[in-house]
């Protein structure tokens, strides 16, 4: 059959380009345009071989092989199919269990069928060298590809190159089409500027007292510490967060040693981006919170439907670009803009039943930590960050005169 089948070792290929672009192998030190990546393939491929392409199978590792976002957004492209092998940890890093195997056998059935004329294997490993002689036998013409390796050195097996019947090396400027570095030192969009009545509180030096009572906390917690409050003295009490990190109601009622009270006013009310730190809040402010509506109140069948395409084919999975998506989303559905200026002035606490809805939609992006099934911290803050950003940039659109 005159076509062509590429067969993609994902781990080697962005592996390979993530130590070309960022001086190591970590496939989180890149960004990767997978739509401009898999066209890359599929035009190199039909130029290389001559031949029109069939299919594109992108092999990968995914923790229990539950899809990732990139593997979503992957497999619903046209000509691709998306096989997984596990990923496992092992003395603190991950490793791919099963790819080797299940590349060996798509190989060799594509050959022995006769699918295809032409083979393009992106791959360096050696353990697809049997694979490649049992299409060569059956007559398929056998493409091996290299990424540019960074130390100018072979990052592919010996044996792979010279039984291959082709070679090529995908360079620098054809990795850079789809693969850019990521800037070195977290988000990649920056994160809103702290108003100053928050700065100033997270300024004032913690005591002694708040110090100690943090790191002196009890190690376990329960579960789900909303679930271990008591009745005291009438009132309910939220069990304290077992961290060493001093929590909002800490730093709300900090002073420094033989200075004078906070610089805030004694009535004002510390609002954050977690319920972790309970304080208390007027009646006022909670009463606008429980007014302000929640996404899905305010998304139709077909929006949701459109909502869930979008997250498959374009939304990339970045913690802060998930927060700018629900924002833009939330705010565009709006029928009552004021709704957004009472959420604007709750900066920087999202209301407990948005930001709850937040998250869970964060969640289907594979941003869920593997062990305990919670959002990692750092990936949380990233979270708030975009939402925050999204609505600031909106409020800002709303108050600019007509023109600007």
């Amino acid at each position: 059959m005159d076509r062509c089948i590429v067969l993609v070792d994902a781990g080697y290929l962005l592996g390979a380009a993530a130590s070309l672009l960022a001086g190591e192998p970590s496939r989180s030190r890149i960004t990767v345009d997978h739509a401009a990546l898999i066209q890359g393939l599929r035009d190199r491929a039909e130029s290389d071989t001559q031949q029109p392409l069939l299919r594109i199978y992108w092999f990968d590792g995914a923790p229990d092989r539950v899809p990732q976002p990139e593997h979503r957004r992957l497999r619903v492209m046209p000509r691709v199919t998306v096989r997984l092998g596990a990923l496992t940890r092992s003395d603190g890093r991950w490793a791919q269990k099963g790819v080797d195997a299940a590349m060996h056998a798509e190989l060799t059935e594509l050959a022995r069928n006769r699918a295809c004329s032409d083979v393009v294997l992106v791959t360096g490993d050696g353990d697809l060298l049997p694979g490649m002689m049992a299409a060569k036998e059956h007559g398929v013409a056998v493409h091996l590809w290299a990424v540019q390796a960074a130390d100018g050195d072979y990052n592919q097996s010996e044996d792979l190159v010279a039984e291959a019947d082709e070679r090529r090396v995908l360079d620098r400027a054809w990795i850079t089409k789809a693969v850019r570095a990521k800037e070195v030192g977290g988000i990649c969009a920056p994160p809103p500027v702290p108003r100053p009545e928050i700065a100033a509180i997270l300024s004032a030096p913690l005591p002694e007292s708040a110090l100690s009572a943090a790191t002196e906390r009890p190690a376990r917690e329960p579960a789900h510490p909303a679930a271990d409050t008591a009745p005291r003295n009438g009132t309910e009490e939220r069990a304290t967060p077992a961290r060493g990190v001093p929590t909002p109601k800490d730093l709300a009622s900090l002073r420094a040693p033989g200075a004078q009270p906070p610089a805030h006013p004694p009535t004002a009310t510390l609002r954050w981006s977690s319920d972790k730190g309970w304080v208390d809040r007027p009646a006022a402010e909670q009463a606008e919170a429980v007014a302000l509506p929640t996404l899905a109140q305010l998304t139709t069948a077909e929006q949701r439907w459109a909502d869930r395409e979008e997250d498959i084919t374009t939304v990339g999975g970045d913690p802060y670009e998930v927060g700018q998506v629900f924002a833009r989303r939330w705010v565009e559905r709006l029928g009552d803009h004021g709704h957004l200026q009472k959420l604007s002035g709750m900066y920087p606490r999202i209301p407990h039943r948005v930001d709850g809805e937040l998250l869970r939609y964060a969640a289907r992006f594979g941003l869920l930590a593997h062990k305990d099934d919670q959002i990692d911290e750092h990936d949380r803050y990233a979270i708030r960050a975009g939402f925050w950003r999204e609505i600031d940039v909106r409020t800002a659109t709303e108050r600019a005169p007509a023109g600007e």
